[in-house]
């Protein structure tokens, strides 16, 4: 005979397409599952490979399958243990269950690489950001193109700021092509650093959100964090330094080269790039691609690639990008076929 108490399931659990699971909360148990401002879900995300969003009583997890129903089973059990026992209330149950979980299931789960900065543990919110957080512990020089919203960057980022942090590496070096300003720096109004800081400031962004913005100031002060365009590294030798070039897709094939050529001793280099995305007049001068042909079967060379079912930003980015690609590959076979 069934447990009527067990037929009671207080919360409307839907899957929707994508890689999404949505479950609505009672208003009786949204602060023992959010927490209070929403600490809870910050501690999913930063034992798991997912993103999570709530919205009035509305959570929506986002990542592989697995994960999110490992998340969704945690979460009703810690909803029918506060139904059935009142007095674990305000225990923050639900961060314990999901540790115990974590401990309890697959090897896959419990070895996420787990990447420690000041502000926030970073877990990869996919299989391939997993891979790359691996990667980024391991070779000397890594190329990770693919589109926007993959985690390149950040992922990159926080890598080096933990690294930094432990010791391994002296200084970060973060740098990009200003090709958006056509590198004329001279012809904009203000000193060096204002001329070229908004070309840099998605560095900036991702630093900030890895360390206090009062550690991050004080480290760039010190040179521990340097943010240059890549023309100021020519001529260098980058010794005991985690350095990372965003945007690479913007820079010529003798500048990649000239970029990579700096590595000194104890250095790791980061290569990230978007192939689709060149700001060059001529889609053709871009080295990114070229690089990777000549430089991939070097021994500690890695060469990672993300495509857009690792785009961990808003849904909608996935979307707009896969119709994006799905009109470049139209127009290529038109032209294929009219030629």
């Amino acid at each position: 005979m069934k447990n009527k108490n067990l037929e009671i399931i207080p919360h409307q659990i839907s899957n929707i397409p994508s890689n999404s699971l949505i479950m609505n909360i009672n208003n009786s148990d949204v602060l023992e599952i959010f927490g209070i401002n929403n600490v809870n879900i910050s501690f999913f995300e930063s034992i798991l490979p997912l993103n999570v969003f709530q919205k009035g009583n509305q959570l929506n997890i986002q990542g592989e399958k697995k994960y999110r129903n490992l998340l969704r089973d945690v979460i009703l059990k810690t909803i029918y243990q506060i139904k059935f026992n009142k007095s674990i209330r305000d225990k923050n149950i639900i961060q314990e269950n999901l540790k115990m979980r974590i401990s309890d299931t697959s090897e896959n789960v419990k070895n996420l690489t787990v990447t420690k900065t000041s502000k926030c543990d970073v877990v990869g919110k996919s299989k391939k950001q997993n891979e790359y957080l691996e990667i980024l512990q391991k070779k000397q020089i890594i190329f990770a193109i693919g589109p926007a919203g993959t985690g390149k960057t950040f992922l990159a980022v926080a890598a080096a700021v933990s690294q930094l942090l432990d010791n391994k590496f002296d200084r970060i070096i973060l740098s990009r092509p200003a090709v958006e300003a056509g590198e004329k720096l001279g012809f904009l109004p203000g000193d060096l650093k204002e001329k070229v800081d908004p070309y840099l400031r998605p560095l900036y962004d991702s630093l900030y959100d890895l360390i206090p913005s009062e550690v991050a100031i004080r480290k760039i002060q010190s040179a521990e964090i340097e943010i240059a365009p890549l023309a100021f590294m020519r001529g260098r030798t980058l010794n005991n330094s985690f350095v990372i070039l965003d945007e690479a897709q913007n820079a010529t094939h003798n500048q990649i080269k000239m970029f990579l050529t700096r590595c000194g001793k104890n250095s790791r280099m980061v290569v990230t790039g978007d192939p689709s995305q060149t700001d060059l007049n001529r889609k053709s001068d871009s080295g990114l691609i070229k690089s990777i042909k000549i430089l991939e079967d070097i021994d500690d060379i890695e060469v990672i690639s993300f495509d857009s079912k690792d785009i961990v930003r808003d849904e909608m980015v996935t979307k707009i990008i896969n119709a994006y690609d799905a009109h470049d590959e139209h127009v290529k076979d038109l032209f294929d076929t009219s030629s």
